[in-house]
């Protein structure tokens, strides 16, 4: 199981380009299901979909999880995880057959994202001090983000190279090293075009940098940094949650669909791989729908 455990995880990092707090993950994933490999003293060629099953079911028992007690989603993402170390063995021809083909991931009830209104991202926005280098970058900042549904780390990632103003869009480089086109608004745009003209030099200590957002010693934002950053707007503008980047990431989406959006659309701009990570905004869809029928169905 060593070997098989050690080249899956090789071929995932290198072939798919995953990161690495996603590989952690598998590897993890994957620890769990060799421990019962070794308990029943099975080999991978011998594993049968019964087998499968009965590992998932053990995964519910706390006694398993050093008494932790693994939630539906925690153990769909195993099983994920199970099928594609042996659709790996397969195409590698170490094994015949691919015991998780039939298996059904458990169900669970996808939770609604939280999300700002309008007049909650307006508030937000108005918070940082335009009068000042930082509170200035600080407001472009939120700009960007709510404009492009970017992830914290894709945001302080940009670098000037990323930025096509005249174009009206930014590249992206997302997880597994993806580039992605993302579109600007108008107001990010114009905030941009005044931020590279009269801010961003002030934050140079010394020799300029190509990143687009730098820090008080003109070096490199950290993600952490810029959840300081936000959350201290949050409270300053009295919304009732704590303000995290992903809140504006999920605004964003939930914002597009409402206006009519296409779910494909806003899954090439969110930069997911797949379209059932985006569909956790499907529930707007459905709003959008019932909408529609109530406003134009004759008998409604």
């Amino acid at each position: 199981m060593e070997s098989n455990l050690f080249s899956y995880l090789r071929y995932i990092k290198v072939e798919k380009g995953l990161a690495e707090n996603t590989i952690k993950s598998y590897q993890l994933d994957l620890e769990k299901f060799q421990r019962y490999l070794e308990k029943r003293n099975l080999e991978l060629p011998k594993i049968r979909k019964e087998h499968i099953l009965e590992f998932l079911k053990e995964l519910y028992q706390p006694s398993v999880n050093s008494g932790k007690t693994l939630d539906s989603r925690s153990i769909a993402r195993i099983l994920a995880t199970l099928r594609g170390l042996f659709y790996y063995l397969v195409f590698d021809r170490r094994i015949e057959e691919n015991p998780c083909e039939n298996v059904e991931s458990p169900r669970f009830l996808s939770p609604l994202p939280k999300v700002l209104n309008l007049e909650q991202i307006d508030s937000l926005l108005r918070q940082p001090d335009q009068n000042t280098p930082a509170g200035y970058r600080d407001k472009v900042m939120l700009d960007v983000l709510y404009a492009t549904g970017l992830r914290v780390s894709e945001l302080v990632s940009l670098t000037l190279k990323d930025l096509h103003l005249d174009m009206g869009y930014l590249h992206c480089v997302g997880k597994g090293g993806k580039v992605r086109v993302v579109p600007l608004g108008r107001e990010a745009l114009r905030s941009l075009e005044r931020y590279l003209k009269q801010v961003r030099s002030s934050f140079f200590k010394g020799k300029p940098n190509e990143l687009l957002f730098l820090n008080r010693r003109g070096t490199k934002l950290t993600r952490q940094g810029f959840w300081k950053i936000i959350s201290k707007y949050g409270r300053k503008a009295g919304l009732p949650i704590n303000i995290k980047p992903h809140l504006l990431r999920h605004s964003f989406a939930t914002h597009l669909l409402q206006r009519g959006a296409d779910l494909r659309s806003v899954q090439l701009m969110l930069g997911h791989s797949d379209i059932s990570t985006t569909q956790i905004y499907t529930h707007i869809l459905k709003e959008r729908l019932r909408e529609i029928y109530q406003q134009h169905h004759p008998r409604a």
